[in-house]
C-alpha cells in the first residue's frame, strides 16, 4: 500500500500539469517593458527562424536586453505545441528529458554607455534540459515561476530524416494579382515516412519574412501521387503573399558621425538622439531594387570595440503622405517592434511639421522597417497601403512540413526549406 501511494502522488502533479492553463498565448511576446533586443536564432545563424534539429550539437541561441538591472532570478522552459500552434496535450515529461526547467545564468553588464543595461544570453538545448521530440515550442523565460513571464518566443524543432520539399516563389497566376503579390507553390516527397491519412495528418506552413501575423498556416495537399503530395494551388488564391516594396533602412552604428539614411544626432535630456531622414509615403511607386535584411535588424558599435557597448538612442522617424490616413493607425514595423503592433511604433500626427512621427528607443545597429496601416476597428497589418506593393520584392519564404503519425499525439516537424523569388 505505501508504494500505491508514492505511485499516485507521483502521478497527480503530472495529469494536472498536462492539463495546465498558462497566463499567455503560444506567441512571441514582451512582457516587461524594460526587456529590449530580443533575439532567437539557431546558434550558427545571424539571421532566419530559430529551428534546430532533433537528436543534433544544433542549439537555440536567445539575447535580450534589461534596461531595469535590478536582481533577477529568471528560469526558463519549453511548451509543446501543434502544428498551428495551440499548446499540444503532451505532458513535459513526454517532451523533455532532465529537469523541466533551467536558469538563465549568462549575463553581463553594459561597458562605457548612457544607457546602462544587462545583457542575457542563453544557449540551449544542454545536459540539464534535453528535448526528445520535434515539433513547434514555446519558450518561456520567467523571473521566479512560470505565471510571472518576462518573454515568449516561438521555436522549431525539426526531426533528423526530413522530407524533401520541392518549392518556387512567381507572380501570382491569378491576373488579378500578378502585378502585386507572389504565390508560394511546393511539392512534398514523402521519403521513408509512411503518410497515412494525409488530409488530416499532413499539414504545411508558409512564413514570410519571419513574420507570424501574415503566415498561412494549416494547408494540405491537393493532389498526390504515390509518395509525392503537390501543394500547388495555383489559381485558387491559398498561397498568395503581398510582395509589398523593399524595405526601408538606417544605420545608427556611429554616433560620431551621420551614416545612411541618418540626417541628424545629438545628445539631448541625458539619451543620444538620432533622427532618420524623411520617409514619404509610396502605395503608386514603381518597384525599386535594394538589397535589404527583409524586415531583420542586428546590434553593433563602430565607435568602440568590446562587447555589450552599443548604446540606446532614441531614434526618430517622420513620415510624409498625400493620402488619407485618418481611417486607421500607421505604425513602424519589422524586427525593431518584434514584428508586432507596438504602441510605442505608433505614429501621430503633428501639424506643425505636417508629418506623421514618432520615436523608438533603439540598441545601435543597422536596421530595416516599413509603415504599416490597420484599419480602425481592425487587427489586420496592411503592409501595401503605405508601401505599395510588387511581385518583384525579394522576399524570403520558409516552408514547414507537419505530420501526425498514426498512433501519436503531436505534429512532428518532418521538413523546411527557405526560398526567395528567383527573377
Amino acid at each position: 500500500m505505501k508504494y500505491r501511494i508514492i505511485f499516485l502522488i507521483w502521478i497527480i502533479p503530472l495529469f494536472v500539469s498536462a492539463q495546465q492553463t498558462y497566463p499567455f498565448d503560444p506567441v512571441n511576446q514582451i512582457f516587461d517593458q524594460d526587456i529590449l533586443s530580443v533575439k532567437i536564432t539557431n546558434q550558427d545563424a545571424q539571421f532566419g527562424l530559430p529551428i534546430i534539429t532533433l537528436n543534433s550539437n544544433e542549439k537555440f541561441k536567445l539575447v535580450f536586453d534589461d534596461l531595469e538591472q535590478y536582481d533577477r532570478y529568471l528560469k526558463y522552459t519549453l511548451i509543446h505545441c501543434t502544428h498551428d500552434w495551440q499548446f499540444s496535450e503532451l505532458n513535459p515529461i513526454e517532451y523533455l528529458d532532465g529537469f523541466m526547467e533551467d536558469e538563465v545564468v549568462n549575463y553581463t553588464f553594459s561597458f562605457n554607455t548612457i544607457q546602462h543595461y544587462t545583457h542575457y544570453e542563453l544557449i540551449f538545448p544542454t545536459d540539464l534540459l534535453r528535448i526528445t521530440k520535434s515539433g513547434n515550442y514555446l519558450l518561456v523565460v520567467y523571473d521566479t515561476d512560470i505565471n510571472h513571464p518576462v518573454l515568449t518566443r516561438r521555436v522549431m524543432v525539426m526531426e533528423s530524416s526530413t522530407v524533401g520539399i520541392s518549392a518556387r516563389v512567381e507572380p501570382a497566376t491569378d491576373v488579378t494579382y500578378k502585378e502585386t503579390k507572389q504565390q508560394v507553390d511546393f511539392i512534398v516527397y514523402s521519403g521513408n515516412y509512411i503518410v497515412r491519412n494525409p488530409a488530416l495528418y499532413l499539414h504545411a506552413t508558409i512564413i514570410q519574412n519571419g513574420r507570424w501575423d501574415n503566415a498561412i498556416m494549416g494547408l494540405t495537399y491537393r493532389s498526390l501521387k504515390p509518395g509525392e503530395f503537390s501543394f500547388q494551388y495555383e489559381n485558387l488564391n491559398k498561397t498568395l503573399f503581398s510582395g509589398g516594396s523593399e524595405f526601408r533602412r538606417f544605420d545608427i552604428r556611429t554616433l560620431r558621425n551621420l551614416s545612411d539614411r541618418i540626417v541628424s544626432i545629438n545628445f539631448k535630456d541625458r539619451i543620444n538622439q538620432a533622427y532618420v531622414m524623411e520617409d514619404v509615403a509610396r502605395p503608386f511607386g514603381a518597384y525599386e531594387t535594394d538589397p535589404t535584411l527583409q524586415g531583420a535588424c542586428y546590434w553593433k558599435n563602430n565607435d568602440f570595440r568590446g562587447e555589450n557597448t552599443e548604446d540606446y538612442v532614441l531614434t526618430h522617424f517622420s513620415l510624409k503622405s498625400d493620402y488619407d490616413l485618418s481611417k486607421g493607425d500607421v505604425y513602424v514595423f519589422g524586427e525593431l517592434t518584434d514584428w508586432n503592433l507596438d504602441s510605442d511604433a505608433k505614429l501621430t500626427y503633428n501639424p506643425n511639421t505636417r508629418y506623421w512621427e514618432t520615436s523608438l528607443y533603439l540598441k545601435q545597429g543597422f536596421y530595416n522597417y516599413q509603415y504599416v496601416y490597420v484599419p480602425k476597428g481592425s487587427t489586420v497589418i496592411d503592409e501595401t497601403y503605405i508601401e505599395g506593393s510588387h511581385w518583384q520584392t525579394q522576399n524570403s519564404y520558409t516552408v514547414l512540413i507537419y505530420l501526425r503519425e498514426e498512433g501519436t499525439s503531436y505534429d512532428k516537424l518532418i521538413g523546411t526549406t527557405t526560398i526567395n523569388l528567383q527573377q
